[in-house]
């Protein structure tokens, strides 16, 4: 395994980390500002068009895409610490560089598995920054963990799709620029488990799609949301089918792998926010007579943070390089090793950042707590983690034993 950066990448690094320096970081206060002024959580503030604008005139643009076709084609282990520098600010980064999920994983869909018709349709200008995208797979009726409990049918009526069903915690879908929901449903109730779901492309301006609510995170509302969407009746032509009628399941297999390699990059870069606050309010404060860096305790926490951040990358790097040499298949069980590795760790150090800050790190002073909420909620996020890890089991247990099967 050879990790070591390109002179590309090292280039565009340099151009990233300037531009998180003089534009993202000063961003953060003005975008609190138009937001809290707006009186509107869904509200978009004029400063993230103009730190895409910025970002795309500096060549920062679509770099999770590997098809040069559509992106800056690069391979995932060369984006890996592109996107851990955009999680520093993880609620403006990733959407400056257009890379930022539910969009970087419905592009991906459409630009592998859609026809000219949908890729010219939605695709092009989602990869101009021009619209937003949700997924619809999770219900919340039904444990979606397993994606085979999916209730929501997708029933053909001649040269149309009838949809029904309700989904939730689809990113972004109420954003008012959301204006396309991929929707997972089923298409062949007596088919093969693997086989019963379809998607496909949904606007969200049809008749019958209606947002029902936004659900918050630890009492944060983000733009976009995460939303419950209702779908009663929804009638799309069938030339809105995404890939093939019961690919389904193997679609949601596909998009979730990257998205999941990008959740742990940037969770990453959470860590490293938190640990340079947390160290510069270590240096910066003191108690009992010294300062909190000159604690026993407090130098316990920062040599244990910087292990565990070295730890998680480690092992992130290990699984984007093999999903460029071997693929996402044969990476799978990596992907999911990471998914808990990564949040893991990046909670842990969020969490120590708290404790230096006390009662400053509960409060909405600095971005600890919006980055403790938010590596949380990726334990559950594209999986929780006792999936993941019951996957990792699976493959050791069979390499004792060829042939082994769970109940």
């Amino acid at each position: 395994m050879d990790f070591a950066t390109s002179e590309r990448v090292e280039e565009l690094r340099g151009r990233l980390l300037a531009f998180m320096d003089e534009c993202v970081y000063p961003a953060e206060e003005v975008h609190d500002r138009q937001m809290a002024e707006s009186g509107d959580p869904q509200y978009h503030p004029p400063i993230v068009e103009e730190l895409k604008a910025e970002a795309r005139s500096r060549g920062l643009w679509n770099l999770f895409l590997p098809d040069e076709r559509w992106g800056a084609g690069l391979t995932n282990l060369e984006y890996a610490p592109l996107a851990e520098i955009t999680g520093r600010s993880p609620e403006l980064g990733p959407e400056a560089l257009n890379c930022s999920a539910p969009d970087t994983g419905n592009m991906e869909l459409i630009a592998e598995y859609g026809t000219p018709a949908q890729q010219e349709q939605w695709l092009r200008p989602l990869l101009d920054g021009e619209i937003r995208s949700c997924f619809g797979m999770t219900e919340p009726d039904v444990a979606s963990s397993d994606a085979r409990n999916i209730t929501a049918s997708i029933e053909r009526d001649g040269d149309h799709f009838v949809i029904n069903g309700r989904k939730w915690w689809s990113s972004g879908a109420a954003s008012p620029r959301c204006k396309l929901a991929i929707f997972m449903g089923v298409t062949d109730p007596d088919g093969e488990p693997y086989r019963r779901q379809s998607m496909v492309l949904v606007p969200m301006d049809a008749p019958g799609v209606s947002v029902v609510r936004d659900l918050p995170v630890y009492g944060y509302t983000h733009r976009g949301g995460h939303a419950e969407v209702d779908f009663t009746d929804v009638r799309v032509p069938v030339e809105n089918l995404l890939g093939e009628e019961g690919s389904g399941f193997a679609l949601a297999q596909a998009r979730l792998g990257p998205g999941r390699i990008h959740h742990c990059m940037r969770a990453i870069g959470m860590a490293e926010r938190a640990f340079d606050l947390m160290c510069e309010r270590a240096l910066d404060r003191s108690a009992w007579g010294k300062t909190l860096a000159d604690q026993g305790v407090i130098q316990d926490w920062i040599a244990e943070s910087r292990i565990r951040i070295e730890q998680a990358r480690l092992l992130v790097m290990k699984a984007a390089w093999l999903m460029d040499t071997v693929g996402q298949k044969g990476a799978r069980i990596e992907i999911s090793a990471i998914k808990v590795a990564a949040p893991r760790a990046a909670l842990w150090v969020i969490d120590r950042a708290v404790q230096t800050f006390g009662g400053a790190g509960v409060t909405d002073g600095t971005p600890i707590a919006h980055l403790w909420a938010m590596a949380r909620m990726l334990q559950i996020a594209d999986g929780p983690d006792e999936v993941h890890k019951m996957a990792v089991a699976r493959r050791e247990l069979r390499r004792i034993r060829p042939g082994w099967r769970s109940v």
